[in-house]
């Protein structure tokens, strides 16, 4: 089956064709300052996956629901509050830590991630999380979401035998590329895609020196807009 191609739309937001024909959004900010303009309006939306609840990470979720109806992998509180905001998210409540949930002919497992979670209006919003992709083809991609390392990734690695990671590596809200070298020691993961970096001066860290602290590792460091196939 076809591989699986995956684009980076800046900060944390992707955008994933699945072997079957789906098409998936992680973290769908893109009102992000550095997704291209032509990513801006989506032409189709099948599901979106959201880590946490925070604006740059749930972006234009409500929108998209409201305009392509796609089904909605959310934490069991976060899916909540989107209904509450007038998204389409069906009557089966959204997973917790754990579990795994299939849309769009992919697999989305919810695993641990350290970092916190609220609306811009303090709303809580359940606890931030990382999410397995597992797709039909058997690729594995582990999305890390906002998080410092945590020695649990190893179990994560352990449990999913993720091919590629998508790690955060800007530092101050996340970790840096110093913690991420670690997390992909942990993971045992060969490939990882960095995120949530140079979007503002304050997210410094960089592609190169993750690349310092991960010798062996093949860090993908996409432009905006740009794709690998994984």
């Amino acid at each position: 089956m076809a591989d699986v191609p995956v684009t980076w739309l800046g900060h944390a937001s992707f955008r994933l064709d699945t072997p079957g024909g789906k098409r998936v959004y992680v973290d769908p900010w893109l009102g992000n300052p550095k997704c291209p303009d032509s990513e801006k309006e989506p032409e189709r939306v099948d599901v979106i996956a959201l880590t946490h609840g925070h604006g740059d990470h749930v972006g234009e979720t409500v929108e998209l629901s409201k305009k392509f109806e796609p089904e909605i992998v959310a934490l069991v509180e976060l899916k909540g509050w989107l209904g509450q905001q007038g998204a389409n998210v069906g009557e089966v409540p959204g997973p917790n830590k754990g579990g795994t949930v299939e849309a769009g002919g992919v697999k989305f497992t919810v695993v641990n991630a350290f970092h916190s979670s609220s609306s811009d209006d303090g709303d809580y919003l359940g606890e931030a999380a990382g999410l397995v992709l597992g797709f039909e083809n058997g690729t594995t991609i582990y999305f890390a979401g906002d998080t410092c390392v945590f020695g649990d990734m190893q179990l994560i690695g352990r449990i999913y035998s993720p091919d590629v990671a998508v790690l955060p590596i800007g530092g101050h809200f996340t970790m840096d590329p110093r913690e991420a070298g670690v997390a992909l020691e942990l993971l045992g993961v060969q490939r990882c895609i960095p995120s949530h970096y140079g979007t503002f001066p304050l997210l410094a860290g960089t592609p190169d020196e993750l690349r310092q602290h991960a010798p062996g590792v093949e860090v993908l460091a996409l432009e905006p807009g740009e794709t690998a196939t994984v």
